[in-house]
């Protein structure tokens, strides 16, 4: 049974910074492509960042040059570094799982490439 669980949300300052971390049991996350999603109020979730099993990233538009995605393997834990946060980054940040190590690069920051969620953590902002 897999499950990731995300902590590390808040509220901040703009200009201000979060690390939002991802626990995941029942798989190993240095195997697995795995990223990082967001959903503000009246939008839909969209994805923010992801790493593959060689460490491969891949970053959202907005979010370039702001946040860094990266991996603990001792740890098994998945991190999103925000730095200079804007308001427009609030939302409910999701982390997600693929069932696979690599996902292609036009695709990686799709929703339906992911089939294992944690329940979200709040950033406001």
């Amino acid at each position: 049974h897999v499950q990731l669980v995300e902590s590390g949300g808040g509220s901040v300052q703009a200009g201000g910074s979060l690390r939002l971390s991802c626990v995941a049991s029942g798989l190993t996350l240095s195997s697995a492509c795995m990223g990082w999603f967001r959903q503000a109020p009246g939008k839909e979730r969209e994805g923010v960042a992801t790493i593959d099993s060689d460490g491969r990233t891949s970053y959202a538009d907005s979010v370039k040059g702001r946040f860094t995605i990266s991996k603990g393997n001792a740890k098994n834990t998945l991190y999103l570094q925000m730095d200079s946060l804007k308001p427009e980054d609030t939302a409910m940040y999701y982390c997600a799982a693929a069932g696979r190590g690599y996902i292609l690069a036009a695709l990686r920051l799709s929703l339906n490439q992911y089939n294992v969620w944690g329940q979200g953590t709040q950033v406001t902002v």
